[in-house]
């Protein structure tokens, strides 16, 4: 691993907010929602190791030079968090242990893990064949949308499970209830999306009695940065891209799925939902945040109503 960017920042101590001394990982921060979700962790006064493969010095397989660790840990250093930018590829296990290594020497300690690894946009081609897919292709989605998960998982738990209190969330893109009897276009991104929702609650099985919450979570229709572009849109004008998928009209920024699990870190009767499945939009109504315009979107809600074909009203879930 190279040399990290680590901002100058007060110590935990002299840190405000409800995460104030709480140790976080998000592995794979360098855009859309783990991003967003360091960022908002730091803005609750967490210490954040941010982790990815794009750096200002290095551009991962992705190819968004434009997107770094860190810049990411910069931002949340900015909302009064203090974030650390770490290279990692998490297929590689070595590199994982030698990040765990060090937060134990720094900390002790690791109360959050977010693996929010994925990147495998690039290589998804709906409406082919598993038969008909580059077979090298499918494996490489499965390797980092599975595989990095149960590396990062395996060798960062031991260290979570020195205190009680730990969570680890699996960010995925679906819910049970939506993925469950539907597949999901596509064999080899089907097996990737849905197995996050199956390692939560595996591991909310073995995590049983521990303290520690294993938890899946889904965004909703994410305003990510490479979905904007795809759009041509920004931001400021993501309404224009309604024209061209009206399902758009139920789109979120990626603050929301940040404020999710903040929420969940500063809950300390998270333990409920260990196993579950939830979404960004659940839980802005359980716990009464909104996303950064203050609406508050439910897309899985949204799309569970177009079962019958027939589209609600856009309105009636945000």
């Amino acid at each position: 691993m190279t040399t990290d960017h680590r901002p100058d920042h007060p110590s935990d101590d002299r840190r405000e907010g409800p995460l104030a001394g709480v140790v976080a990982l998000v592995a794979g921060a360098t855009r859309g929602a783990g991003r967003a979700i360091a960022v908002q962790l730091g803005a609750a006064g967490a210490t954040v190791y941010a982790t990815g493969r794009t750096t200002r010095d290095k551009v991962s397989e992705v190819g968004r030079a434009t997107e770094t660790i860190e810049q990411t840990a910069e931002l949340v250093t900015a909302a009064g968090g203090e974030g650390v930018a770490v290279p990692a590829d998490h297929l590689d296990p070595d590199q994982v242990r030698a990040l765990v290594d060090r937060i134990d020497r720094e900390h002790g300690r690791l109360d959050v893990l977010v693996n929010s690894l994925w990147g495998g946009d690039r290589l998804l081609e709906f409406n082919t064949r598993m038969w008909d897919t580059d077979l090298d292709v499918g494996l490489r989605m499965l390797d980092l949308g599975i595989r990095s998960h149960a590396i990062t998982s395996s060798i960062a738990l031991p260290l979570m499970l020195r205190r009680p209190g730990g969570l680890l969330v699996e960010m995925t893109d679906g819910t049970a209830e939506y993925n469950g009897p539907r597949f999901r276009e596509n064999f080899y991104y089907d097996l990737a999306k849905t197995s996050p929702i199956r390692m939560a609650f595996a591991l909310a099985a073995d995590l049983k009695g521990t303290g520690t919450t294993a938890v899946a979570l889904t965004p909703g229709f994410l305003r990510s940065e490479e979905m904007l572009d795809h759009f041509g849109v920004t931001e400021e004008t993501w309404r224009d891209g309604i024209a061209q998928e009206p399902t758009f009209a139920i789109a979120e920024s990626p603050v929301l799925v940040g404020r999710a699990v903040a929420a969940l870190a500063a809950d300390p009767a998270r333990e409920r939902w260990s196993g579950q499945s939830l979404s960004s939009g659940q839980l802005a109504r359980e716990y009464g945040f909104t996303d950064a315009d203050g609406s508050r979107p439910d897309a899985w809600g949204y799309l569970l109503a177009m079962r019958d074909g027939t589209p609600p009203p856009a309105e009636d879930y945000r």
